[in-house]
């Protein structure tokens, strides 16, 4: 076997590198102020954009930068009715044409027919 065989060693377990001679990426610390009376702060790097919230490390409640800055709230789309799209497609006058149109269909299905015969004369009896 080798002399250079590293023996009794895990995969994972240990790292052998050392952080002599290399230079850390610049970092960024920002604090946060959680609604329970909770700081911490959290490191970023320098370049990364920074979160307005984030989630507090003691209790988990929504923590805010301790320097004020407050998220802008989301815009909420108001729900939209049936008839609202309804009107996106068509003008009032567009659906007055179209009701005048199937009231007619109605009607006309509903015209009086000829008199439909009476029960008993439909039903006739067997003799044995």
């Amino acid at each position: 076997m080798a002399e250079r065989a590293l023996r009794g060693t895990r995969l994972g377990a240990t790292s052998y590198e050392n952080d002599r001679n290399t230079d850390l990426a610049p970092r960024q610390e920002v604090t946060f102020d959680c609604p329970k009376g909770h700081r911490f702060t959290v490191p970023f790097s320098a370049e990364a954009e920074l979160p307005t919230n984030w989630e507090c490390r003691i209790c988990g409640a929504l923590a805010v930068t301790s320097t004020g800055d407050m998220p802008t709230p989301k815009k909420i789309k108001p729900p939209r009715s049936h008839w609202d799209m309804l009107m996106e497609r068509r003008t009032v006058a567009d659906l007055e044409e179209v009701l005048a149109e199937r009231l007619a269909v109605i009607r006309g299905q509903r015209a009086p027919q000829q008199a439909p015969e009476p029960r008993h004369a439909a039903r006739q009896r067997k003799s044995a």
